[in-house]
């Protein structure tokens, strides 16, 4: 792998101390194509395409790139000095290969390099135009660079950050990236690719059902702030996770309005953060709400914890901060524009449409910080509602329990399934018979959660002023049968 790397990087640095008169300079072979340009810092942009170029086959696919008058501002910072642009087209994949149900649009890889300078983040992308024959059914086509890798195995690999997929005609594919690099279009099998219609009936349930639940929490702080004798622990527990369900509707309703071309991009970078937080911050609380009970239950004599509810808030609120802030220093295009790629019919890829929404661009971090964070939330709230139906069970058998009281500790039991989150389960059933069934009740069910949120905070409300036997009572109880 280091050979090709070395192969690579030999050719870049030939053509960056290429001597040539003219303002360009052309060489060809039969699968690498390269272009060296002289620039200064009065650069006005550039346009480059495979059809104006001579000596071009006609066989070979056509492609364009153009550069923004921005590519050049930062490097003339320095002291002023003649800058090189060089472009490399590769048309084989020996030096660019990865693994997976995969492959490269005309097996093309469009590459460039602005001298020694590292060029990104630019305001203004890099436009790369793929033009092709190829019947897309069955694949997304995505836009992707090669992002190296230090392993000795694998010297790369393809990454979408800072890439956005457009698709002008049925014939073209358009990335829109923010650096310089190697570029390339991925074709990905279309598995989860979303119908249109699904997906807008999709996107309209969780505007109705986050809708609910930002006035359903408003509710909740009213009716908490009301009554001023509940200052309990849990009930603060309870207040903190309605906080941070609040903050994820009020995000996510937010991002597709701050993901349109028209607003700047660290707005939509900014909201990405925020949403990527609150949902941190919303299965954390979710975790603590099962540490709680588990507290709560575990226990036969009371003990006290030293300013129990600061720390607990140390630990929801803190370190999702720490996580979100940490990801931000690493790497800065980590949030962004994220791009959702819908058909007009099932199994159907042909014409195919994004949205897009303020989110995670990189997938190593929605695998580890999304799907890894709340996989480890629902293991360990549904230890906790396994554990309490336990003792429930044990209760009911030791003191003969029947008919109502077993009807009110069902309900209890549903009541805190809501409570502890495991609706979230149902995002690990997106595949195969399962996904349609998934889709519908994941949406509803995580959309409304602030709404059912406040159903059981006023049933528990409602329960203790007619002087009724609480669901906390009745755990209560339990421990003395332990």
């Amino acid at each position: 792998m280091g050979g090709r790397t070395r192969l690579i990087q030999g050719l870049e640095n030939s053509l960056l101390s290429l001597n040539f008169s003219a303002s360009n300079v052309s060489l060809m072979t039969d699968n690498i194509h390269s272009l060296a340009f002289k620039l200064n810092c009065a650069f006005a942009g550039l346009s480059l395409s495979s059809t104006a170029q001579k000596h071009t086959s006609q066989a070979r696919a056509q492609h364009a790139m153009q550069f923004p008058a921005e590519l050049t501002q930062r490097a003339c910072k320095n002291p002023a000095r003649d800058l090189r642009l060089i472009c490399i087209y590769f048309s084989l994949l020996l030096f660019f290969q990865s693994g997976g149900n995969t492959f490269l649009l005309n097996n093309y890889i469009l590459g460039a390099r602005l001298g020694q300078e590292q060029v990104k983040n630019l305001n203004e992308p890099i436009n790369i135009s793929f033009w092709h024959n190829h019947s897309q059914k069955d694949y997304i086509p995505t836009c992707v660079f090669w992002k190296e890798n230090m392993s000795r195995d694998n010297w790369g690999f393809w990454s979408s950050e800072g890439c956005r997929t457009e698709q002008p005609s049925s014939s073209q594919v358009l990335c829109r990236c923010s650096h310089l690099t190697y570029f390339a279009v991925l074709m990905q099998i279309a598995q989860s690719t979303v119908p249109e219609k699904l997906l807008n009936t999709l996107t309209t349930i969780s505007i109705v059902g986050c809708s609910i639940s930002v006035v359903a929490s408003l509710l909740s702080f009213g009716l908490h702030f009301h009554n001023r004798k509940q200052k309990d622990a849990t009930t603060r527990i309870h207040m903190n996770l309605l906080a941070s369900v609040l903050f994820l509707n009020v995000a996510f309703l937010l991002s597709p309005t701050l993901a349109g071309p028209s607003v700047p991009r660290p707005m939509c970078t900014a909201l990405a953060a925020i949403l990527h937080w609150a949902l941190l911050s919303c299965f954390t609380w979710m975790a603590i709400e099962g540490f709680n009970l588990y507290i709560f239950l575990g226990r036969v004599y009371n003990t006290y914890f030293r300013r129990y509810v600061l720390k607990l808030c140390l630990v929801g609120w803190g370190l999702p901060t720490f996580l979100v802030l940490l990801l931000l220093a690493s790497e800065d295009s980590v949030y962004g524009r994220h791009q959702v790629t819908i058909s007009d019919s099932p199994g159907n890829s042909t014409g195919l449409q994004s949205q897009f929404m303020c989110w995670l661009q990189s997938n190593t971090v929605h695998a580890v910080l999304v799907m890894g964070y709340s996989s480890l939330t629902c293991l360990f709230n549904l230890a906790v509602l396994v554990w309490v139906q336990w003792l429930l069970c044990r209760l009911r058998a030791r003191t003969a329990v029947q008919g109502t009281r077993a009807c009110q500790d069902t309900v209890t039991v549903l009541g805190l399934t809501v409570l502890l989150g495991t609706t979230w389960v149902l995002g690990f059933f997106s595949y195969g018979v399962f996904l349609l069934p998934q889709l519908f009740l994941f949406t509803i069910f995580n959309s409304l959660y602030g709404f059912f949120l406040f159903l059981w905070f006023w049933s528990q409300k409602s329960r203790s002023a007619a002087g009724a036997e609480t669901e906390m009572e009745t755990f209560n109880s339990s421990r003395t049968v332990q």
